[in-house]
Order: C-alpha cells, then structure tokens, then sequence
C-alpha cells in the first residue's frame, strides 16, 4: 500500500489546488459584475431621409432606359431613369385639353365683362326709369292740386249763384224786379251746381290717376330690381365658370408637369442597390417603385428590440455595449472592460409602443466618449448587430442567486423615480 499510494509532493499540490479552488469560488462569489439587458437588431440610420428608400414611379408608363446598374454608384441629382408613358401623344392630347380649356377661360371672361357692362346700364336705366316715374307721380299731384281748386271756384260760383237766386225770388215777390232775372239767376244757379260737378269728377280722376302712376312706379322699382338681380346672379354664374375653369387648368397643369417629369434623378449622394423593372416589359402604377437606394453619408444608428419585461430598465442615454456581424469580438457580458472587438454607444430614443410582437425598439447612437465605430465598408446598413443595455453593477453571487430564482435585473439607481421612492420609504418609516 506505501508503494502504490500518491507520493508526498503530490497529495501537498492536490492540498493546495484545493485550496486555490475554494478561495477562487468564494472570491467569484464578491467579484463585480455588470447587469445587463440584451437585445438584437441591425444598422441603420438616425432620420428617415439616411435610411434605404426607394424611388418611385412619378406617373404611370413603362421604363424606357437605364442609367444605372445595380450597384451603381450616383450623386445627388444624377439621372437614373428615363420613363415614358404608356400613349405617345399624351402631351400633346394634353396641350389641346388646356387649350379648349383656356378658350372656355376666355369666353367667359368676355361673358363676364358683357354682364358687368350690362348690370351698369339696367342700373343707369332703373335710375332714369324711377326719376320718369316719379315725374309722372309729380304731374298727377299738381293736376290733383289744380282740380282742388278749380272745385273750390266752383262750389263759390254756386254758393254765389244760390244767394242771388234766393235774392231775386224775394225782389219778384215785392214787384222789384221781373220774372225774366229770376230765370236767369235759376240758369246760374244751375250751372254753378254743374261746374261743381265737373270739378269734383276731376279730382276723382286726378286722384284715380295718381294711384295708377303711383302702382306704376312701384312696378318701375320692382322690374328694374328683378332684372339688376337677375343679371347679378348671371353674372355670378359665368365668375363662378371662371373658377371651375381655373381649377380644371390647374389640374391639367399638375397633369403636364408630372407628364414632363418622365426621368428620376438621385435624392442624394448614394448607390443604387436594387433595380426594380426592366425596360419596355412592365407597366408601372404612378408611385410604384423602381429602384432601391441606400445614401451614402449618413449617422449610423442601431435599432435593438428588447423584450417588454426589460424594456422598463432602460432609459435615454444609458449605456450599450455592440457587436456587429462580421467584425470580430469577444465578449463577456459581466466585464464588458475586457471585452475586445465591441463598441460603446447610448441609448437615443426607446419607442413608446410596442413594435414587433411585443418587443420595443430602441435606437443606439455612438459613444463620442468610446472608441469610434467601423467605417461604411463594414457598417452598412442592414448589418445585423447585437447590443447589451449595461445597468447596475453587483457581486458576481448575487448575481447566480438571482438568475437562479428567476428574479429581474436590479433597477440602476439613476432610475427615474427611484429617489422619490427611496425618500418616500424614509418618509413611512
């Protein structure tokens, strides 16, 4: 047995690797650890106009030519495309359209000012018509007033022709006078009572007159007001043509321009990833599109989606750690410090809904303060990459302990809210 046993030296090593072991373990146990929430996503870019986008058709026809090929690169304003519609003579169909078009313009104009001369003469006219009217009223009443007094010279006459009657019945009867005075003063009296009579028949007629010349004149007002109204509202009708006819060339001018913008140039400086229609075989909708293109200058900008139990614990500007595809790392997700190969950036913008089947987007711009990212030949967009959101640092134990129970990451302490609910606790306390 003392031959085949361990010799000295090596139970004294496998002692001391023991030892090692045990203190190595419960040194883990204290040793720091940094928290994190993980998430993948892909490159892309900070605004809308630096992201891929696609250019489209600006009006239904087919392609006539490229310019261009798939990995092309262009410069802003640079021509990729000449289209052409789908009827050759469409411009020309639309020229003579905004001709007829522009002559019906014309003509009402023309119709326009023709009604305005002719509203001013019926108001011209109306004017004079009234005054003519009222001439005629006038008239009537002086006539009425001339009658007036011609009855009141007659009903004179006869009162006068009354008491001489009566005066020379009394003288007849004392024998002062003849029988022949008596008669006369008799054919006086009766024509006194018909000079009355025919005055009073005037000033019914002048009064009857008056009445009519009085309806007339309300007649005059209102024909002439009817026809003034009745040419307004023609001369409303052909404005209103005008409008319609301004409109209907606006459209045919809208319709024109987009006719005569039959290429696509480059928004920007980029390149041309995807070639969408081939030339004379397809026919293409106003706003489909027809080619890809990614810019070239842009921010780079990685969208992370995390899960919705995570997504909480993470605010704007926070820090993540990033690994893109196709750049070699090696990461350790407790010690980022000694990881080698990933980059450092910030959180810019945790979207406030959820985006992909319960996971919520986040967008992580560069750490100015960290090592700068790969340049366009590596990041380019589209890349998938994969981030982790650092929180709060703990012992490596804690840590085993809380994965083991199943327990959520520790809130950091930069936490909004987290020192309002801290000086709350004091407060219940």
């Amino acid at each position: 047995m003392a031959l085949v046993g361990s010799a000295h030296s090596a139970r004294t090593l496998a002692m001391l690797l023991s030892i090692l072991l045990v203190v190595f373990s419960v040194a883990l146990i204290f040793t720091p650890w940094q928290q994190s929430v993980s998430g993948a996503g892909k490159v892309s870019a900070l605004t809308p106009v630096e992201r891929t986008q696609y250019l489209a058709a600006p009006v239904e026809g087919r392609v006539l030519k490229w310019h261009v090929t798939e990995g092309s690169k262009v410069k802003g304003g640079q021509l990729v495309v000449e289209l052409t519609d789908n009827d050759p003579q469409i411009l020309e169909r639309i020229r003579a359209e905004r001709a007829a078009v522009e002559e019906r313009r014309l003509n009402a104009e023309g119709r326009v000012r023709a009604h305005e001369d002719r509203l001013g003469r019926l108001d011209e006219s109306r004017i004079n018509a009234i005054s003519a009217a009222q001439n005629r009223v006038q008239m009537a009443n002086d006539r009425i007033t001339q009658a007036v007094q011609g009855l009141t010279a007659a009903e004179a006459r006869l009162e006068a022709a009354r008491f001489n009657l009566l005066r020379q019945r009394d003288l007849v009867k004392i024998g002062t006078t003849s029988q022949r005075n008596v008669e006369l003063a008799q054919m006086d009296h009766a024509t006194a009572e018909a000079e009355v009579a025919r005055a009073k028949a005037a000033l019914n007629a002048a009064r009857n007159e008056r009445e009519a010349l009085d309806d007339d004149l309300k007649k005059v007002m209102a024909d002439a007001a009817a026809a003034i109204e009745g040419e307004r509202a023609t001369l409303n009708a052909a404005r209103a043509e005008i409008a319609n006819v301004k409109a209907e060339l606006q459209r045919i001018d809208t319709r024109l321009a987009r006719q005569q913008t039959l290429t696509i140039t480059a928004p920007r400086d980029g390149t041309i990833v995807r070639l969408l229609a081939q030339p004379n075989s397809e026919l293409l909708k106003s706003g489909e599109p027809v080619a890809m293109f990614v810019p070239d200058a842009y921010e780079p900008t990685v969208e992370l989606y995390l899960n919705g139990v995570d997504m909480p614990l993470v605010q704007a500007g926070d820090p993540v750690r990033l690994q893109f595809n196709g750049w070699p790392a090696i990461q350790f997700v407790g010690w980022p410090s000694v990881a080698v190969g990933t980059f450092g950036g910030r959180v810019s913008l945790v979207d406030a809904t959820e985006t992909n089947g319960g996971s919520f987007r986040i967008l992580v711009v560069p750490d100015p303060n960290d090592d700068p990212w790969p340049s366009a030949n590596y990041l380019r967009q589209g890349v998938q990459a994969k981030g982790w959101v650092l929180l709060k640092t703990v012992p490596l134990g804690w840590e085993l302990w809380r994965r083991f129970n199943g327990f959520p990451p520790v809130i950091a302490d930069d936490e909004p809210g987290a020192a309002k609910a801290r000086d709350r606790g004091k407060k219940d306390k």
